[in-house]
């Protein structure tokens, strides 16, 4: 492969982008040959557990709320990222597909994080679904069939590590109309579905310390070839359980002409309703000074439709992933018209 299409493939990889790409590059236009979402797809499974070549982006996106023993919190993040520089897989050292990997195990005053870098086509990261197994090294989110019902969960890096067992209660949920979530008002758009009903059960290693933890996760699955606008910067999304059972996922993207929200709002007894555009809001009210810069790590969350007055505050305000796209991610507190536990993950800060 050539210094040209390696760069381009690494755009999705890196910061050094201007901002009319958008975060990580992914405003940039789709590129020939790529495929974009289109409204009333019809998902099957589980070949759409899997990978999606003929698409430019793709992510497999877990996060964790986590209790040790003692009762303190915990978040974990895994997350398998999918970048192409042509709609097509080759098995051999020519392939376009490259992977990238985070890992990550916050608490109220520790943030690790590791990165793992690969390229498709030699075994060494990929995802298969029969049975299903996302991979990248010896870092993996394994199932016992081709279903995401159970799964388990390993990563390690630099002073901490994760073995985790996940049950889903509930069905996979779609955002948007049936999957297909707009995400810009010029009509961007990726397929966007989750398994937001994990139990989680296991051991996180700190600094040599293991803990048994259990708690919920909530999995992401989304893919598109230009999932921003070109003026969009980042993005800012909640992903919020109540303890009264219901959920709430949510976005802000940020951009010149403003900001862009949506989301969906699943109630106690897993019912979906998709939010229209400006239903969800969500401003800043607390910044924290970070390298990066000042981010906003509390937030004034609101949904009037569903009673939803809301302040989400961060666990641990330093948790900036500084990788090779550097973003925030970390697990938030719910208080309020309603109380609970979630993740926040906010893009474009500090570029």
């Amino acid at each position: 492969m050539n210094v040209k299409q390696i760069v381009t493939a690494l755009l999705f990889l890196t910061p050094t982008v201007t901002h009319s790409q958008g975060f990580a590059g992914l405003g940039q236009s789709a590129g020939e040959g790529f495929q974009v979402p289109e409204l009333g797809k019809t998902f099957s499974f589980p070949h759409d557990h899997g990978a999606h070549p003929d698409f430019r982006i793709e992510w497999w996106y877990l996060t964790a709320n986590l209790k040790d023993k003692s009762g303190e919190d915990l978040g974990i993040q895994w997350t398998l990222f999918r970048s192409a520089s042509e709609p097509q897989e080759t098995y051999d050292w020519q392939s376009p597909q490259f992977w990238l990997a985070h890992a990550a195990v916050t608490t109220a005053d520790t943030h690790r994080f590791a990165e793992k870098l690969s390229r498709g086509g030699i075994g060494q990261a990929g995802v298969v679904t029969t049975p299903f197994e996302a991979w990248i090294d010896d870092w993996s989110m394994l199932g016992l069939d081709s279903s995401l019902d159970r799964l388990s969960l390993t990563a390690s890096g630099d002073g901490f590590a994760y073995d985790l067992q996940l049950q889903s209660d509930g069905p996979l949920v779609f955002h948007g109309t049936q999957g297909y979530s707009v995400k810009s008002e010029a009509g961007q758009a990726s397929y966007y579905y989750s398994q937001p009903h994990y139990k989680i059960t296991g051991q996180v290693t700190l600094e040599e310390r293991v803990f048994d933890v259990e708690g919920s996760g909530w999995l992401d699955r989304e893919w598109s070839s230009q999932p921003l606008a070109e003026d969009q910067s980042g993005w800012d999304w909640f992903s919020l359980n109540f303890d009264d059972d219901s959920k709430l996922m949510g976005f802000v993207l940020r951009g010149a002409s403003g900001p862009f929200t949506s989301g969906s709002w699943i109630d106690s007894n897993g019912n979906v309703f998709p939010l229209s555009p400006g239903a969800f809001q969500a401003a800043p009210i607390v910044f924290d000074d970070l390298n990066a810069g000042k981010i906003p790590t509390s937030w004034k969350v609101t949904l009037p439709e569903q009673d939803v007055d809301i302040t989400v505050t961060s666990l641990n305000p330093n948790a900036w992933m500084e990788t090779s796209f550097s973003y925030w991610e970390g697990p938030v507190t719910v208080t309020g018209s309603h109380s609970g536990r979630g993740y926040l993950e906010m893009t474009g800060y500090g570029e």
